[in-house]
């Protein structure tokens, strides 16, 4: 089945300093969802925003909040982080003991639930999980920062993953994380993404050039 490729631009490249008039611009320039990557300082290097932020960004855009926990543990933030507005909320393997536990908590919570995979972890992690995902996360560089180079060892990760999402013929989406640009969106496109996460990318040039870079990313 053929997938609308979806752009959800990564606030971690925007200006800080007016978040909410980024999250509008890039509302208005054609993106699909919002990024939003949360970082602990501890499970990745890096310090970035909490529930409260999300909160004060929900009233700029009725998009899907798609928010990445990149933070340890990640279950005694689930519900703020959905309380704030997130629509999706993902969640890492190693960012917990019991996963499956995890994502069960996201769904009683009436949010969709991600797993997301660092280029280490091993495809087969996903396995236990699939009958929970509504998302599965590529990440194509080591989290923590934005603009890093894509891991293109990570195409052939996404691709088995793509097989392992139609054999399940679950509404599964197949999301890509780091270094995605117009060079590389075609390829994780190709290799079975749906849904491309691009901060630099989105974000170069300002306002004025987010719906060019966004149809880019698109392949339009």
């Amino acid at each position: 089945m053929t997938r609308p490729v979806r752009i959800a631009p990564s606030i971690l490249s925007a200006d800080f300093a007016r978040l909410g008039e980024e999250v509008r611009a890039i509302d208005a320039a054609g993106a699909d969802w919002i990024h939003v990557d949360v970082m602990d300082g501890h499970f990745v290097p890096n310090l970035t925003i909490g529930p409260m932020v999300v909160k004060a960004l929900r009233q700029h855009s009725a998009k899907p909040f798609d928010v990445h926990l990149m933070i340890a543990p990640a279950d005694p933030l689930l519900q703020p982080f959905a309380e704030a507005g997130a629509d999706i909320i993902s969640v890492h393997p190693e960012a917990g003991p019991h996963l499956h536990r995890s994502l069960q908590a996201i769904k009683a919570l009436g949010k969709r639930a991600g797993v997301v995979l660092n280029p280490a972890t091993p495809v087969e992690s996903v396995d236990p999980v699939l009958d929970l995902v509504d998302l599965i996360m590529v990440m194509s560089v080591n989290p923590g920062f934005g603009g890093q180079k894509f891991l293109s060892s990570q195409l052939a990760k996404i691709a088995a993953l793509r097989q392992r999402i139609d054999a399940t013929g679950r509404d599964i989406d197949l999301e890509v994380d780091g270094g995605i640009d117009r060079t590389t969106a075609p390829q994780a496109v190709a290799a079975g993404a749906n849904v491309l996460v691009a901060g630099t990318a989105t974000f170069a040039g300002g306002p004025a050039a987010y719906a060019d870079n966004i149809r880019a990313l698109r392949g339009m």
